[in-house]
């Protein structure tokens, strides 16, 4: 399938309130969003042209990490455990964590239209009501209700949310490749226009195309890494401010128009938080609009590294997220390879 002539932002439909509704776009009960852009002629064409060194960057956070989650998510918790009681050289371990407390893909699930409870959904939203809170119980891979599921992070995980990633460094951008200081705190709300990240793009050399995924490094890992344990674990207790981009009208035409598959940055959010007084929240229309696939807490540190060396901003993104039946979120098992 391939996707030609796609409306502008402005020529999509509203819903209520809400303009750039795309819900009609993909077709009836479509449950893959913008992720439909990834097709096999984008995979094959970007991983044609961007697979040359076979070099490959990990652009996930270790899971332990945060250990103190902010937005009063549960701390991650590893156990290992003996395989049997026999005092043998066996080994499992277990997790439990919640998959948006580190690196995420946020789901169809995550974020709906807050002022009228609704959630993504192809020609027509899908009320809150309509899904499952507790424990998700299926236990027959062989009879899976589909009303039971749906809008479930295991259709991206099912497809893959692999095509050509693009690396927009605003950290780079902003100060000068290091020579000037950033001129905002990571952790304090700051929004970043859709015009600098055009300008970041440019000034690598970047054209975007349909189906890129865009990321985006803002610098909440530099300023982790280079901060005191307190610093960090003060995050946890402290009202969330963060960098992101800004919303507003001029950054969903940036995003829509350009019709990126997935955004993701290294940030808790993606969007400055909180949003100023008389705006929307971006997720609204990302998930709840288009079904744009969020990514957040993404670790960019390495590839900006490698971006730099090797000059290319541009590469084959791969990303498996947990192929959870009716999940909300999930760790993206992401890479970059160039």
């Amino acid at each position: 399938m391939s996707f030609t002539n796609l409306p502008s932002f402005k020529e999509l439909p509203s819903f209520k309130e809400h303009p750039g509704c795309a819900w009609d776009v993909w077709g009836k009960g479509d449950q893959l969003g913008t992720v439909n852009l990834l097709t096999e002629a984008a995979v094959k064409r970007a991983a044609s042209e961007e697979i040359k060194s076979g070099k490959s960057v990990c652009l996930n956070w270790p899971i332990n990490f945060p250990a103190k989650p902010v937005y009063n998510r549960k701390e991650p918790e590893h156990k290992i455990v003996p395989f049997s009681v026999s005092n043998v050289p066996i080994f499992d371990d277990e997790l439990h964590i919640n998959t948006q407390s580190g690196t995420q893909w946020d789901g169809l699930k995550h974020f709906g239209l807050i002022s009228h409870g609704v959630f993504y959904q192809g020609q027509g939203p899908v009320p809150a009501d309509d899904f499952k809170r507790g424990v998700m119980e299926i236990p027959d891979p062989l009879n899976v209700d589909p009303e039971f599921v749906k809008l479930g992070i295991h259709n991206w995980a099912q497809h893959g949310i692999c095509g050509r990633g693009v690396l927009v460094d605003l950290v780079k951008f902003y100060t000068k490749s290091g020579t000037k200081p950033l001129p905002y705190d990571p952790w304090s709300s700051y929004a970043i226009p859709a015009t600098d990240i055009q300008a970041a793009a440019k000034s690598q050399g970047v054209e975007f195309r349909q189906g890129d995924v865009l990321l985006l490094r803002v610098g909440f890992m530099q300023r982790f890494k280079s901060s005191s344990q307190t610093e960090r674990d003060g995050l946890r207790g402290k009202p969330e401010t963060f960098a992101g981009i800004q919303q507003g009208l001029e950054m969903k035409e940036f995003l829509w128009n350009n019709h990126f598959a997935a955004v993701a940055s290294d940030q808790p959010a993606l969007e400055r938080w909180p949003p100023v007084e008389g705006e929307n929240h971006l997720h609204q229309t990302l998930i709840g609009l288009w079904g744009m696939p969020i990514g957040e807490f993404f670790d960019l540190e390495a590839l900006s590294e490698v971006a730099n060396e090797t000059g290319r901003y541009t590469f084959f993104f791969s990303s498996w997220p947990l192929n959870v039946l009716g999940g909300v979120a999930s760790p993206p098992n992401a890479a970059a390879i160039f």
